[in-house]
């Protein structure tokens, strides 16, 4: 052996080449950067449009139809932003919960001893997932709930009221009495009021993601032992109470995980809701657009706040799922 080693050459040493390549990479992916900048830069400064947030602060001058918070065409584009903020995350938390109990129901359906109802669920799941959701969106609103009669014809239920101009729905009125709703001079009006609007969007998000979701719930039910199943039944259990306590406890290690994914769909997919004419984040942003001509700023905020909502999602799964997985002793 030389008492001398041969120093490799940096060119030739695998330990240094992957570092020169990676600098190369940054390097060049900074270069563009840097040049997309500066042309954006260049072209706003030239259209007199160079980034600035003042305008958030000016009247906005248009109306929101539907605002869980006071707003009027005197108030700044800030404000009309957070209205839509509002909406959307009205529709988003709401649709999660109804998607979630769909979805369930649905996937529980198909282990069903019941022969029907465990077809139901799979033409439910096969033909819902297979059908764009901007066109069920426009079934529903246009198909469905334009088509609904008004007055006294509207269909009614004990505590409901579905017609034309929205839904109605029994709810705790002043004095925090009971108070269902009642038609007033052909109109009908009930403490707690849903536009045809939020209903289309709502019923779409939730029957479409819900599909997704019995899938999610299937698939973590089949992955439960069979040997479970068998211990359960000779415990003397019913099939739903196996189900609720024996096999869902154990399934939900795989089913959150895929939970995450289907509820950041829904609260993306919310944006459809400029379709049926629901006034969401994205419709007001659309308008503030129009307005300002800011679309360089109006476009960080509505994005910005898309990936707000989808990490906060994603935060809140991943801590489900540690909480469900199972510890070993």
């Amino acid at each position: 052996m030389s008492a001398t080693l041969k120093r490799i050459p940096w060119w030739r040493d695998r330990r240094v080449l992957p570092w020169i390549v990676q600098a190369v990479v940054g390097l060049v992916l900074l270069l563009v950067i840097t040049l997309l900048v500066g042309n954006l830069v260049r072209n706003l400064t030239a259209a007199g449009l160079l980034l600035s947030w003042r305008w958030l602060s000016q009247p906005a001058s248009f109306d929101v139809a539907e605002s869980l918070i006071p707003f009027d065409a005197s108030m700044p584009y800030w404000r009309a932003l957070l209205v839509g903020l509002v909406n959307s995350l009205r529709v988003i938390l709401v649709g999660l919960a109804g998607a979630t109990l769909l979805g369930t129901a649905m996937g529980m359906a198909s282990f069903s001893g019941n022969g029907l109802l465990r077809r139901l669920a799979r033409v439910y799941v096969e033909v819902i997932r297979n059908i764009p959701l901007l066109l069920q969106l426009l079934f529903w609103y246009f198909v469905v709930f334009l088509a609904l009669p008004n007055g006294t014809a509207a269909f009614q239920l004990p505590g409901i009221v579905l017609s034309k101009s929205g839904l109605y729905l029994a709810w705790f009125a002043q004095g925090f009495s009971w108070q269902g709703p009642e038609l007033v001079n052909g109109v009908w009006r009930a403490p707690l009021r849903l536009s045809v609007e939020f209903t289309a969007l709502l019923t779409g998000l939730i029957t479409y993601t819900g599909a997704f979701v019995a899938e999610v719930v299937r698939g973590g039910i089949a992955s439960v032992p069979k040997g479970q199943w068998e211990a359960a039944t000779s415990l003397g259990l019913h099939w739903s109470a196996s189900m609720r306590s024996v096999v869902l406890p154990q399934a939900l290690r795989v089913i959150v995980p895929g939970l995450n994914s289907q509820y950041i769909s829904l609260a993306k997919n919310s944006s459809l809701a400029v379709a049926v004419g629901y006034v969401d984040l994205y419709s007001v942003s659309e308008t503030t657009l129009n307005q300002t001509g800011r679309a360089l700023e109006v476009f960080l905020l509505l994005l910005g706040s898309y990936l707000i909502i989808d990490l906060l999602i994603s935060a809140v799964m991943n801590g489900v799922n540690q909480l469900v997985q199972i510890r070993e002793r």
